[in-house]
């Protein structure tokens, strides 16, 4: 399948975590891709403001249908409706079909949000060290952490949905990835000791070749453009 498709165009930018949902989703199913980086000043502007009204990363254009979406939750369900005919990533029968419902919804509204949030008050704030915002943003990190932890226990699966990874692990793993970082030193050791199941979760998912692949591209671009990294 994919020698004859054209390559999709995948809208990002160097510090974004939801692209990175997309371009796993993509790395997973075996699509051929690439990554236009737009800059964050030119967000809200013409042309990209034409491909996501949001003014916001990710976007994604499909040269092979024509079709432009915006959102990350949007570009999975996507690609998994175009690309994943035989159903690698996805459950199309109950009640797995509605678990990873519950699970996308769960990260685009109550992982995604937060976690922006406390970035933002850790980095981009003008008013420094404002610990009540700080505190309140790490601590639903630890929440939702916690959630996936339960959740893990009581299934006693190693993935959300069923018995296998699907797009929905995925979908957690970039603003995971940078939880630590939010959280302060000495968070990812405390992560590990108070959230074991997690944290192997999050482990399991990093060692993923279509992870990897993904952060190493991250890495590629940065050192092109020169941004470096945290």
């Amino acid at each position: 399948m994919a020698a004859q498709l054209k390559p999709l165009k995948l809208y990002s930018h160097l510090g974004g975590p939801n692209p990175l949902k997309v371009a796993i989703i993509l790395t997973e199913l075996g699509v051929p891709f690439h990554q236009d980086l737009v800059d964050m000043s030119k967000l809200k502007q013409e042309p990209y403001i034409s491909a996501n009204p949001n003014g916001r990363v990710p976007a994604l254009d499909d040269p092979n249908t024509g079709v432009v979406v915006w959102e990350s939750g949007a570009c999975i369900e996507y690609l998994l409706e175009n690309y994943d005919k035989v159903h690698k990533l996805q459950y199309t029968s109950s009640p797995e079909k509605w678990d990873q419902a519950a699970w996308k919804y769960f990260q685009v509204s109550g992982q995604g949000p937060y976690y922006g949030q406390a970035v933002w008050f850790k980095v981009y704030h003008p008013e420094k060290n404002l610990t009540s915002a700080i505190d309140r943003y790490n601590g639903e990190i630890k929440r939702v952490l916690g959630v996936i932890e339960a959740h893990l226990a009581k299934t006693g699966k190693p993935y959300l949905v069923g018995d296998k990874v699907s797009f929905v692990d995925f979908m957690f793993v970039p603003w995971n990835h940078i939880a630590p970082f939010c959280l302060g030193e000495g968070s990812e050791a405390e992560l590990e000791k108070s959230l074991p199941l997690m944290w192997a979760w999050r482990q399991r998912l990093e060692a993923r070749e279509s992870v990897k692949a993904a952060y190493a591209e991250i890495e590629k671009l940065k050192a092109e453009q020169g941004a470096g990294s945290h």
